[in-house]
């Protein structure tokens, strides 16, 4: 019988301590991935200068419903399109959106996504906008009404964007979207909420 402070009994219990720790911190990862968020790296240019080409960003998916303004992450399955992608909500279902693409103003049921102090139309001040050249209009036609379950979605550099403008990816199912982008994770100096 081993004396109960051996070398032996203090190697299983550190071993049962360690082997138990990895458990609890592997099933909270777990539970943390499948039910509260997990993380992405952006892919490409198509939401500068918001989020920049390899940033990486915690999305999170609990009792979350997607609406207008949010930047979310989705899989298209129609699209030949095979990595999460990343654009921001312009309208839910039921809403109606139409675009001036010659003044770069987006609106949804009938209405400008901004306006001025005056109540003019005005551009979105989050989007990469290329002065004295036209939006990209794609192949959807104009104006759209968004399905039922379904978003409209837009990246924010509008010219180098392929979103739901092109029948390549269209309005998209709210049950393929992955989750909200709640903060940029790295670069570190950059470890913020995203808006």
């Amino acid at each position: 019988m081993l004396a109960p402070d051996s070398k032996l009994v203090r190697l299983a219990k550190f071993l049962y301590d360690f082997f138990e720790m990895i458990i609890i911190a592997a099933t909270i990862t777990i539970v943390t991935f499948m039910f509260i968020g997990r993380l992405t790296v952006v892919d490409g240019p198509s939401m500068m200068n918001t989020l920049i080409d390899k940033e990486t960003l915690f999305v999170s998916n609990f009792a979350y419903t997607p609406k207008q303004g949010d930047i979310v992450v989705f899989q298209q399955p129609n699209s030949h399109i095979n990595e999460p992608i990343v654009k921001r909500v312009i309208a839910t279902e039921g809403q109606v959106v139409d675009i001036d693409f010659d003044n770069w103003i987006v609106y949804v049921d009938g209405k400008p996504l901004f306006i001025d102090n005056n109540g003019d139309p005005m551009i979105e001040p989050y989007i990469n906008y290329k002065d004295g050249y036209r939006m990209n209009e794609y192949d959807v036609d104009f104006p759209i009404t968004v399905p039922e379950g379904e978003v409209f979605l837009m990246g924010d550099n509008r010219n180098h964007s392929n979103d739901s403008r092109s029948s390549d990816i269209g309005t998209v199912d709210k049950r393929y979207i992955f989750g909200r982008v709640i903060c940029r994770i790295r670069p570190f100096s950059k470890f913020g909420p995203v808006n």
